[in-house]
């Protein structure tokens, strides 16, 4: 895909991996629409860039539709589609007293993070259907979910999270198998422990912690690194079907 004056969509970005790949794909000379419920953020965060914001609970039916629809009337066309909304809940099956937890934490996880990202992604596949093809390759748009090494090594407190992220890697196929005769590519990217906001709020310890477990280089990732992979996937119109661990060789153990 030329991405150049392409429109792009973003959700979740208004911060963390969301934020650094519209950026990106801003300087790469892209309109880009973000779907965030912080309109604050995003005031913030984008001052001085032309991207545009939309209010959109990302696990709401009626919320995201009535978004594509705006961004259609905005833009008329969507191009790439990045889904980066979701949340990190960590809880333990059992709590200290030995009860079960509540299940609307585990209903939530899954409700934004998988159910979320299919949601945008229905919505997104059915305005790129409309776009021309491209003359290379009969290209007519990119969906790229994110999912995360914990849908491979899930940690402890992490069932939720990582089955949520472990349904974005099982729909990668299937979903690009359904987009294919419309021209239309889906990808997933896993990242490991990333240089977020979230992130960097934690101890030092407990970073260095996580980092030991990192092969090589020896550090968080760049948000900036998980951007720029999406913009390579979108520029690389051979990368189909596909999730790509962005994790430094990181492999958690068990505990």
């Amino acid at each position: 895909m030329e991405v150049k004056a392409k429109v792009a969509l973003v959700t979740g970005g208004a911060s963390g991996l969301g934020l650094a790949t519209a950026k990106v794909l801003l300087n790469a000379g892209m309109q880009v629409a973000i779907f965030d419920l912080n309109q604050e953020a995003f005031d913030q965060e984008y001052k001085n860039q032309d991207a545009a914001f939309f209010k959109v609970d990302v696990s709401d039916e009626s919320s995201v539709e009535d978004g594509m629809a705006a961004l259609k009337d905005r833009f008329a066309s969507l191009h790439l589609c990045i889904n980066c909304a979701g949340i990190a809940p960590a809880k333990r099956i059992l709590d200290r007293a030995g009860d079960a937890i509540p299940l609307a934490g585990f209903a939530k996880a899954i409700n934004v993070n998988l159910i979320g990202s299919f949601n945008v992604a229905r919505c997104a596949a059915a305005l790129m259907a409309l776009n021309a093809v491209d003359e290379l390759d009969a290209e007519r748009g990119l969906i790229i979910n994110t999912a995360s090494v914990a849908a491979y090594d899930g940690q402890i407190g992490q069932c939720a999270y990582s089955a949520s992220k472990g349904g974005i890697v099982s729909m990668t196929l299937p979903m690009a198998r359904d987009l294919a005769n419309l021209g239309i590519r889906v990808n997933a990217i896993a990242p490991g422990i990333m240089g977020t906001p979230m992130l960097l709020a934690m101890p030092e310890k407990v970073q260095d912690a996580l980092v030991s477990n990192v092969q090589f280089p020896k550090r968080l990732g760049y948000p900036e690194e998980f951007a720029r992979l999406a913009l390579h996937m979108a520029e690389n119109a051979y990368i189909n079907a596909e999730v790509i661990r962005l994790d430094g060789a990181i492999r958690m153990p068990a505990a």
